[in-house]
């Protein structure tokens, strides 16, 4: 009997191991969608461990507003952020997206998460040398709010698109949506088994647990739908910041990445940027936003 039981956990624990591999993996869904507005350039910059990140910047055809930075999401790229960019472009900004490593065409890297996502942002941070509008998305809005806690001072406005509150839950929520028996069976085990390849580092970078030390303006966007990270992750990381810091807008019907698409959307971003841009500017304290 106790034979059979160490069979089938050595089994259970392997199989587990293999699977946390495969996750940190796959999928790879990259998208084509380059931008068609402004004076684009195309290149590459030094990345963290010696690679290089794929990165494009567009220049609007008027004098720039400033710098908005973009973040993808797990398995995409820096094409799946051109219709959020194009929207700053229109508003005059000049904007700026990468494709983490191990995404698009930059160079490869294995074990990708949150913190190697940041390490890409604060990467691209150190190119463009001045403080910037930082947006991510996902796993990209989770990095960004680490690259904003580290590089404290260099992003005048965050916005987080998607993104969760804590992210051991985050991740077990994550597997049961993709499948409810294989999040219940199999879920906490992967996630245990990140949280040592990351020795038990997990739960300090967290955007919940970082939220209290930016003060700045934060614009979350969740959608109403979102079944990755249900709105409850959206809510509590509001309520992380400081007090007045923060304001959420829920997408109505959207999902986990469609947000931008909803007719609301051009709208809430034009608003929160016209409004607080001014005083970050200006060093005026006033940030209290609507709940």
């Amino acid at each position: 009997m106790w034979l059979f039981i160490l069979i089938i956990t050595a089994v259970y624990l392997t199989a587990t191991l293999l699977l946390t591999y495969v996750v940190l993996q796959l999928p790879r869904q990259p998208v084509q969608d380059s931008p068609d507005w402004g004076r684009v350039t195309d290149t590459r910059i030094p990345a963290a461990d010696g690679g290089q990140l794929e990165v494009w910047r567009i220049e609007p055809k008027r004098p720039s507003r400033g710098i908005v930075l973009l973040a993808h999401g797990w398995s995409r790229n820096r094409d799946r952020m051109v219709p959020r960019a194009r929207l700053f472009g229109e508003m005059g900004f000049t904007t700026i997206i990468h494709s983490a490593r191990d995404h698009g065409r930059s160079s490869r890297h294995a074990f990708m998460n949150a913190v190697k996502f940041a390490e890409d942002i604060e990467a691209v941070l150190n190119w463009v040398g001045e403080p910037v509008l930082l947006y991510g998305h996902s796993a990209g809005a989770a990095g960004a709010i680490i690259a904003a806690s580290r590089k404290q001072g260099t992003v005048r406005l965050l916005f987080l698109e998607g993104c969760y509150a804590r992210t051991k839950e985050a991740l077990r929520s994550l597997y049961r949506n993709y499948n409810l028996m294989f999040g219940i069976l199999f879920g906490p085990m992967i996630v245990l088994w990140m949280d040592i390849f990351y020795r038990f580092r997990m739960d300090k970078v967290s955007p919940a647990r970082l939220a209290p030390q930016l003060d700045i303006p934060v614009l979350i966007i969740h959608g109403e739908n979102d079944r990755n990270f249900p709105l409850h992750h959206a809510w509590r990381l509001r309520d992380s910041f400081p007090a007045g810091r923060a304001v959420l807008f829920v997408a109505k019907g959207a999902d986990h990445s469609s947000s931008s698409l909803t007719p609301e959307y051009p709208a809430a971003i034009k608003a929160f940027v016209d409004r607080y841009l001014l005083h970050v500017k200006t060093g005026t304290r006033n940030f209290a936003l609507e709940k």
